[in-house]
């Protein structure tokens, strides 16, 4: 049985994901803020009033699971709040570098003593952290902060590397969920988690640091 813990777990994309590994058969773990009815019915083990933004909080959860390994480390909380140049949010940009950038190395950092030779590491970051794929501009906090993820999976792969620890940097596609607006042209949460299981199953010390579409497709940086 595979040790997952995931944050960001009671809805949208971590709840698929709690779903997809819970039929699999393997040990959940899934943090969140604040619980929902539907991933309190999957079963699995919840641990919610974590905010990845509060030290004290990780701290507090990191002493729950004293001596729990973690195999496979899912790093999918985050914000997205689309800043054009004509309503630029100074703390609106700090904040999402916060929750989606500088949390999920400090998380991935208090957990190195949970992980062994063989645990993964994913990062849910974005397309549009993706410089070269920037089409369309705007959204500069959201955009910015998942470049800044983008490369804090980069320098973790070759950082964790000696320590038998493989990152994924990974993009879901555009998925209909809360946070795009339950979008008609988007892909289905399920179908969105089948693909990124896929690529987390296939990583491995020789292709970690690459940043994946969830149908497989290498991005550009």
């Amino acid at each position: 049985m595979t040790n997952y813990l995931i944050t960001g777990s009671n809805r949208g994309i971590g709840l698929e994901y709690c779903r997809q590994l819970k039929k699999r058969g393997h040990d959940v773990i899934a943090t969140c803020r604040d619980s929902s009815p539907e991933l309190d019915q999957l079963g699995v083990r919840v641990e919610s009033g974590v905010d990845i933004t509060s030290g004290a909080s990780v701290v507090k959860l990191k002493e729950k699971l004293e001596g729990k390994c973690i195999d496979v480390l899912i790093q999918n909380a985050g914000i997205a709040e689309f800043n054009s140049l004509s309503n630029l949010d100074p703390e609106s940009v700090i904040r999402q570098f916060e929750v989606n950038a500088l949390s999920p190395l400090c998380l991935t950092h208090a957990f190195l003593g949970n992980m062994r030779m063989g645990s993964k590491v994913a990062l849910m970051t974005s397309r549009m952290g993706s410089i070269e794929d920037n089409a369309s501009g705007g959204s500069y906090g959201y955009r910015m902060s998942k470049v800044a993820l983008c490369m804090v999976g980069k320098s973790l792969s070759i950082d964790l590397k000696s320590r038998g620890i493989a990152v994924a940097i990974l993009h879901p596609g555009l998925v209909s969920t809360r946070m795009t607006g339950f979008t008609p042209n988007g892909i289905t949460p399920e179908q969105s988690v089948n693909g990124l299981l896929s690529r987390i199953d296939l990583l491995t010390l020789e292709n970690s640091g690459t940043f994946w579409h969830s149908n497989g497709e290498i991005l550009p940086w």
